[in-house]
Order: structure tokens, then sequence, then C-alpha cells
């Protein structure tokens, strides 16, 4: 299998529930690469605001500026079990899935022609938080710190994105660095950044 290898050229779409915190860290994410002077142009896709419902966020990494979308995408975050099948056939021959691993799924589950990048993140949240909603919402900064490590953005970027969102509020600062170090540190560890 040819994987795709693009640097500042590709399509990455996040498949989440609405209403689980998602739009945060998926806006996070695309303010990192933007502070990293790559033009992204980012959507917000959903059928409904009822909480619950599918959401995407898609978002295309453009070095030429280019705005509109593509079709298809290099990279699907997949974290909306609902979702599962459509998502996992969007993304282009040579792509890459990145997915919660906590629950084991059997091989009949992926595809052949795309490289699988799984990172147990409810194992994590569960182990490191105690309050449901936190761990949600940790989860999502999870995701972001690994994709970070994944695709060579700078830490230091990101880290400071959260300082200014959460100006003021030290604790949700440290809280949510240290989600996005966890995942960062894990992937760093675990997969091939």
């Amino acid at each position: 299998m040819k994987r795709i290898e693009a640097i500042n050229d590709f399509v990455i779409k996040f498949a989440n529930v609405n209403g689980s915190g998602s739009a945060s860290a998926n806006e996070l994410f695309a303010k990192a690469i933007l502070r990293m002077g790559v033009p992204v142009s980012p959507r917000n896709i959903f059928p409904s605001n009822i909480q619950g419902m599918p959401t995407w966020y898609e978002m295309r990494v453009s070095a030429a500026g280019w705005l509109g979308r593509r079709g298809g995408c290099d990279l699907m975050v997949a974290m909306n079990p609902q979702t599962w099948d459509r998502d996992i056939a969007e993304i282009e021959p040579g792509g890459y899935l990145f997915y919660d691993s906590t629950k084991a799924l059997p091989r009949s589950r992926f595809r052949d022609d795309i490289t699988v990048l799984g990172i147990p993140l409810t194992e994590m949240c569960n182990r490191e938080y105690t309050d449901a909603r936190q761990r949600q919402l940790f989860k999502n900064i999870m995701y972001v710190g690994a994709l970070t490590a994944l695709l060579g953005i700078d830490f230091g970027v990101v880290e400071k994105l959260i300082a200014d969102q959460y100006r003021g509020k030290d604790k949700l600062i440290g809280a949510n660095v240290n989600a996005l170090k966890l995942g960062y540190e894990h992937a760093k560890a675990n997969l091939p950044c």
C-alpha cells in the first residue's frame, strides 16, 4: 500500500458527537496549524444542532491557500461509533485513520488500503479523571495532543493557544495542558510520528 505523504497539503476530518466539546478542540487544532504559518480552511459540518447527533469538522490545510472542499479526506479522526462505516469510506486510499482504540475492534472493521493509528483515549481518560464531563472534554484535548505529535506541530504553539483561551483561569490551563501532554507523549512513544 502506498501511503499518502504530503506536507502542508491535506484534508483532515473529525467525526464527533454534537455536544461533546469537540468543536473547541478541533478549532484549537486548526488555529495551531494557522499559527505555524500554514493556511487552513476549517468548516463545521453537521446535520443538526441536537446533542448526541453526529457532527463533523473538516479542515483543508493548503500551503497554496486553497479554501474550497476537495472531497475525500487524508486523515479521519473517527470518534463517533455511529458513523464509523461512513467515516472510514471517506478516507482516500493510502490515507490514515486515527481512532480511540480502548475497545478492540475486529480487523473486518478496517480497510486494508489505509494506515490505522489507535490510541486508547477512553482508557487514558478513565485512569486520569474521575468526573464524566472531564473525561469527555479532555479526551478531545488528548487527541489534539496526539495529532500534534503525529503531524510535527510545535507543541509550544498549542500550549500557548490553550493559555490564551483560558487566560486568567490557571486551573483550566493546567488541566488542558496536562491532557494535551498525555496525548502527545503517548503518540510519541507508540506511533510513527
